[in-house]
C-alpha cells in the first residue's frame, strides 16, 4: 500500500515537471509569438537527472523503509524538482550546479538509508562531538570564509567553484543534539540547571559565532529551534512568550548597533522610501509577486531576474511571478504537507529520541520556510536564508535531504508501539502556530498579487511593463486626420516607441523603461496597451497564453497637426502655453507648452530634463497655474456688465467657471483652491480657454476633449465620450454682448490682452474667440506668456486664429 501510494504520487510529480519542462522549451516561441526562435532545451538535462535520481531514491526507500510515510518523499521530490527547473530557467550555469548537488544529496540520502541504524546510534552517542565539529567547521569561515558572489558575508568554505556553507548542516546538528539531550532526561523542570546550562552554553556559542559571521538568518533559526525544543520538552507556554520577548529585544538592540539589521528593518517597515537603494530587493520582490497576479505570467515569460539573487533568497518571488497565486499556494501546500506529515510521524515515533528528532526537524524546516517566504512578501524582515528543497545551494539542498532522511526513517515504525506521550498539547500548538504562519504568508501573497497589484504595476521602477512593451506593439497616437504622432516601430522583441512629432511631448508624454510614463501615454495607457477596448476574452486568453496583453489600440486625438505645428512655430523659444479649442464641442485643436523636449532622447537627456529649472517636462497648458490679473475682463463683463462685482460675487462666479476644481480631461491637470484670495487666484490656460469658450458659444462652457476615438478590433473606430458635461454659465445675450464689446478693429474675432505679476515677473494673457455671427466652427483661444510681451501674444493669437478660420 505504501509503495503504491508513493509510486503514484511520484509519477504525478514527474508528469507535473514534464509539463513544466515542455512549457519552458516552448516559452521563447510564445514570447516572440513565432515558431522561428531558439528553443530552450538545456533544462531537460536537469529533468532527466531528477527522474533518474528520484527513481533510485524511491527504490531505496521501498527496500529499506517498507513502512515509511508515503507522502514525504513525493512532496520533497516535487519541491526539489520545481526548484531545480526554476534555477535552470533563471541561470543555466547554476542549473548545472544544482543538478550536481541534487545528485550528491540523493546519493548521500541513499547511503544513509543503508546505514540508518548506525547513523541513529552515532547521532545519539556522539551528539557533543558532532555539534562541536559543526561549530569548529563553521568557525573556520571567520578565517578562511569566502562568498561565491564576491560580495557580502563570507559564510562559505571552498574554492575552484565548489563551495560549502557550514551553517546549513549546523542547524540539523543542533536538532540532533537537542533531540538526543532531551531524550536522555525525564521530568526536568524548566528552571533546572541540568536542563538549561548545557543547552544554553552550546546554543549560545553557536549564536555568538553566527552573529560574528553576520549570518543573522541562521541565528534567528537557532533561537526558534531552541525555543521549540524547550517548549515541546516542558510544555510551558511561557517559553514561547519569553522567546518572543528575547527576539524582539535582540531585534531592537541590533537595530541600533548592527548596520545590516538596521537596513533590513528599515526596508521592512517602509521599503518605498529607498526603492532603488537599500530596499531594492524587497520592492522588486513585491513587484514580481504583483506581476504574477492570480495565474502568473507563464513559465519562461516573466522577468524574475529583475529581483537580485532570484535563484536563492528570492526564488519564491521568481516562482510567484511566473505561476501566480495559484503556484505559490501550491508551493506552500507542499511545504505544509511535509510539516504536517512530519508532526504525525513524531507523534507515532517508537521512542523519545526519534519523536524529538522528527518534531525538531519539522520546526527547523517550517521556521526557515516561513522566514524566507515572509521576507519575500514583506511579512517579516529579510533574513537571507534559503527555501528548503527549492532554493539554489548545495549545502541547503543536502541538509534538506538529510532532514528528509530523518523524517522517513522515524516514520518507518513497522509494528512497534509508539512511545508514550503524556501531553500532546505542545505538538498540537506547534502545528497550529506553523499552520497560522503558512496561512499568513498565503494571505499576504494574495494581498500583493491581487489587491495591491494594480497600484504596484504602475510604478515607474517596475521595468516589467517596459519589457512586455518590447514584445507587444503599443497602440499609436494619431491626430484628427489620422496622421501619426507617437508610433511603435520594430518587431517582436525589439519594439520601441518613436515620437514622430516631438514638440508635443509635454502633452502626449512618453513611455520609458526608466522614467515611466507621462502625459497622454500615461492617461490612455490601458487603450494603448490593449487592456481596454479589446474583448475581455481576448485579454484573458493572451494573458493566459502569452503572459502579456493583446496588441494595443490606436487612439485618435482632436489635435490638428497643421494647427499644432503653427502654434509651436509661433510660440518658439518663449515660455508659455497656447490652446486653440472648438468652443462648441470642447475638442482641443492645438495645445502647445514651451519649453518642450524630445522624448526620443530621454536615454541621453532624461536626468538633465528632470533637473532643468525651466521645467520642460511640465505641460504648462494644463498644469501651469498663473495669476489671472486683468485677463478675465471679458468674462466679468459678460456676467456683471458695467457693475463692479464684490470679491464674494467674483468667487461664486469663478466657481461656476470651474476655476476651483480640476478640468475633466485625459491629461494631468492642476487647479487653485477656493482658499486663495480672489486677487491672488491662479488658473491654468486650459481653465481660461474653457471659460473663454462660453463667450463664443452662447454662454455655454463645453467639456474639454482631446482623446476622441479608439480603433477597436470588433467595431472599428469607436467615439470616446467627453469626461465632463457642457454647462450654461451665462445667458446667450450676455455672451454675445461681451464678444461684441471686445472686437478689435479690423478683426473678425473678439480678443483681450491682460497681464498679471508672478514672483517679480510679468505674465501676459490673451483670450480670444470667434464672434456670435460666425457661421463656421466656433473657436476659443488662450495664449499665456511668461514675459511682458503683449505684441507677441497678439501676433500669436491673430496668426493662429486666422489660420484656423481659413482652413
Amino acid at each position: 500500500m505504501f509503495d503504491k501510494t508513493q509510486s503514484l504520487l511520484l509519477r504525478w510529480a514527474a508528469f507535473f515537471l514534464f509539463i513544466q519542462s515542455t512549457i519552458l522549451t516552448l516559452s521563447p516561441a510564445v514570447r516572440e509569438r513565432t515558431w522561428d526562435v531558439d528553443y530552450r532545451f538545456s533544462h531537460w538535462a536537469g529533468y532527466l537527472a531528477w527522474v533518474v535520481l528520484i527513481t533510485l531514491a524511491h527504490r531505496a526507500t521501498v527496500k529499506h523503509l517498507p513502512e515509511r510515510d508515503p507522502y514525504l518523499l513525493p512532496a520533497a521530490a516535487l519541491l526539489s524538482g520545481w526548484g531545480l527547473l526554476t534555477v535552470w530557467r533563471l541561470d543555466e550555469e547554476f542549473g548545472i550546479r544544482q543538478t550536481i548537488w541534487l545528485g550528491v544529496s540523493i546519493i548521500i540520502f541513499i547511503i544513509a538509508l543503508y546505514t540508518q541504524q548506525k547513523i541513529f546510534l552515532l547521532f545519539r552517542r556522539y551528539r557533543y562531538l558532532l555539534l562541536g565539529s559543526g561549530l569548529l567547521i563553521t568557525a573556520l569561515t571567520l578565517f578562511f570564509g569566502t562568498n561565491p558572489m564576491g560580495i557580502g558575508p563570507r559564510l562559505w568554505l571552498g574554492c575552484c567553484g565548489v563551495y560549502f556553507q557550514p551553517s546549513e548542516p549546523l542547524k540539523l546538528l543542533l536538532v540532533v543534539y537537542l533531540a538526543a539531550y532531551f531524550a536522555d532526561r525525564i521530568n526536568l523542570r524548566l528552571s533546572s540547571l541540568t536542563l538549561l546550562i548545557p543547552t544554553l552554553v552550546v546554543t549560545g556559542i553557536a549564536l555568538m559565532l553566527l552573529i560574528v559571521q553576520r549570518d543573522l538568518g541562521t541565528a534567528s533559526i537557532f533561537i526558534c529551534i531552541f525555543t521549540a525544543a524547550i517548549y515541546l520538552y516542558t510544555g510551558k507556554r511561557r517559553v514561547l512568550l519569553s522567546a518572543a520577548i528575547i527576539l524582539a529585544a535582540a531585534l531592537s538592540i541590533g537595530y541600533f548597533f548592527i548596520d545590516i539589521i538596521q537596513i533590513r528593518v528599515q526596508g521592512w517597515l517602509n521599503p518605498w522610501v529607498d526603492p532603488a537603494g537599500q530596499s531594492y530587493q524587497i520592492v522588486q520582490s513585491l513587484l514580481a509577486v504583483a506581476n504574477g497576479g492570480l495565474i502568473g505570467r507563464g513559465l519562461g515569460l516573466g522577468s524574475p531576474l529583475l529581483v537580485p539573487v532570484a535563484i536563492s533568497d528570492f526564488i519564491f518571488a521568481a516562482i510567484a511571478e511566473e505561476t501566480g497565486l495559484v503556484g505559490t499556494i501550491g508551493l506552500i501546500a507542499l511545504i505544509w504537507l511535509i510539516l504536517a506529515r512530519g508532526l504525525i510521524v513524531s507523534l507515532h515515533a517508537q521512542d523519545r529520541f526519534r519523536r524529538y528528532l522528527a518534531a525538531f526537524t519539522v520546526a527547523y524546516l517550517g521556521i526557515q520556510s516561513l522566514l524566507i517566504i515572509g521576507g519575500n512578501l514583506r511579512l517579516l524582515p529579510l533574513t537571507g536564508v534559503t527555501l528548503p528543497f527549492v532554493s539554489y545551494g548545495g549545502s541547503s539542498l543536502l541538509t534538506a535531504y538529510i532532514a528528509l532522511f530523518l523524517l522517513l526513517t522515524v516514520s518507518n515504525v513497522e509494528d512497534s508501539e509508539p512511545s508514550t506521550l503524556t501531553d500532546p498539547k505542545p505538538y498540537t500548538l506547534l502545528a497550529g502556530l506553523l499552520a497560522l504562519g503558512f496561512l499568513s504568508v498565503a494571505m499576504t501573497s494574495a494581498w500583493w498579487a491581487i489587491v495591491r497589484a494594480p497600484d504596484l504595476l504602475t510604478r515607474t521602477d517596475n521595468a516589467r511593463r517596459s519589457i512586455a512593451d518590447r514584445y507587444v506593439p503599443r497602440g499609436e497616437l494619431l491626430d484628427r486626420s489620422n496622421q501619426p504622432i507617437n508610433v511603435t516601430e520594430g518587431q517582436s522583441g525589439t519594439y520601441q516607441r518613436v515620437y514622430v512629432y516631438p514638440d508635443l511631448a509635454p502633452i502626449t508624454g512618453y513611455t520609458h523603461p526608466i522614467y515611466g510614463q507621462a502625459g497622454l501615454e500615461a492617461t490612455l495607457d490601458d487603450y494603448l496597451r490593449g487592456l481596454q477596448g479589446n474583448p475581455a476574452s481576448l485579454i484573458w486568453w493572451d494573458h493566459l497564453l502569452y503572459g502579456t496583453p493583446p496588441s494595443g489600440l490606436d487612439v485618435r486625438l482632436s489635435l490638428s497637426l497643421a494647427l499644432q505645428s503653427k502654434a509651436d512655430q509661433l510660440l518658439g523659444g518663449h515660455a508659455g502655453a497656447v490652446i486653440l479649442m472648438n468652443a462648441e464641442t470642447g475638442e482641443i485643436l492645438a495645445m502647445s507648452s514651451h519649453p518642450t523636449y524630445d522624448p526620443n532622447k530621454l536615454d541621453e537627456e532624461g536626468e538633465a530634463l528632470s533637473q532643468n529649472e525651466s521645467a520642460p517636462l511640465i505641460n504648462r497648458a494644463t498644469q501651469g497655474l498663473y495669476p489671472i490679473g486683468t485677463a478675465m475682463l471679458p468674462l466679468i463683463h459678460a456676467k456683471f456688465g458695467e457693475d463692479q462685482p464684490t470679491d464674494s460675487d467674483l468667487g461664486a462666479y469663478y466657481n461656476e467657471l470651474g476655476f476651483f476644481r480640476p478640468p475633466s480631461i485625459n491629461l494631468p491637470v492642476a487647479f487653485d483652491t477656493a482658499n486663495s484670495p480672489i486677487e491672488k487666484l491662479k488658473t491654468s490656460p486650459l481653465q481660461a480657454c474653457l471659460a473663454a469658450a462660453l463667450i463664443s458659444h452662447n454662454g455655454i462652457m463645453p467639456a474639454p476633449r482631446i482623446a476622441t476615438a479608439v480603433n477597436t478590433l470588433e467595431q472599428g473606430w469607436v467615439v470616446l465620450s467627453a469626461e465632463g458635461t457642457p454647462k450654461e454659465v451665462i445667458q446667450t445675450g450676455a455672451a454675445n454682448e461681451a464678444a461684441s464689446s471686445f472686437i478689435v478693429q479690423g478683426k473678425s474675432y473678439w480678443s483681450h490682452i491682460g497681464q498679471s505679476s508672478l514672483d517679480d515677473s510679468i505674465i501676459t494673457w490673451l483670450l480670444a474667440g470667434t464672434l456670435p455671427d460666425w457661421k463656421g466652427t466656433p473657436l476659443a483661444l488662450v495664449v499665456t506668456l511668461e514675459e511682458n510681451n503683449t505684441f507677441l501674444a497678439d501676433y500669436i493669437g491673430d496668426t493662429l486664429l486666422n489660420a484656423a478660420l481659413n482652413q
